[in-house]
């Protein structure tokens, strides 16, 4: 007998300036509940991205190939989030959390989104524990300050970031 249920799309969106270990364990574990993951790279200028969005997309198509996940795509947006989740189809938004401040924010988003298209469920996936400090916005401080990165993104990203703080510039010691 056919199986005649419908696929489940999900979206993880975000900007992932850059990608992070964080990232890439909610990528494999979203890919599990969904027939199909996209991951949704958007640009947010108020972030302060340390790279284009073709870069981040770039990137991120890079991480995804390493993790050798069949139902998983990457594609670039800039639009609402429920604009771009109902054009791919999706039922579902991943999000993850890495602690309290995290939550109260992506309940008021996901509010607002189940406000805009009550079709289209969010659903929360924690960090592992020894990802939860990971922060796309700490790692660039970090390497801007000359600390290492390492246990916080792959060996690829990393160098991606370390090539752009030389670019731009060390900030010094004070």
């Amino acid at each position: 007998m056919a199986d005649h249920r419908a696929e489940r799309i999900g979206v993880y969106p975000g900007t992932f300036d850059p990608i992070t270990l964080g990232h890439t364990d909610i990528i494999r574990r979203g890919a599990k509940l969904v027939d199909r993951l996209i991951i949704g790279v958007t640009t947010n200028p108020s972030k302060n991205p340390m790279f284009t969005p073709e870069e981040r997309m770039a990137m991120v198509e890079r991480e995804v190939a390493a993790l050798g996940i069949e139902n998983v795509s990457v594609v670039g947006f800039n639009a609402l989030l429920m604009k771009f989740a109902e054009r791919q189809g999706a039922t579902v938004i991943v999000r993850g959390l890495r602690a309290v401040a995290d939550f109260e924010y992506e309940y008021q988003m996901a509010g607002m989104n189940q406000q805009l298209n009550p079709g289209i469920e969010t659903v929360f996936l924690m960090a592992a524990v020894e990802l939860q400090p990971i922060a796309s916005k700490l790692v660039k401080e970090i390497a801007l300050f000359g600390g290492d990165i390492g246990r916080f993104v792959s060996p690829a990203v990393r160098d991606d970031v370390l090539q752009r703080v030389a670019r731009l510039g060390q900030l010094g010691d004070y």
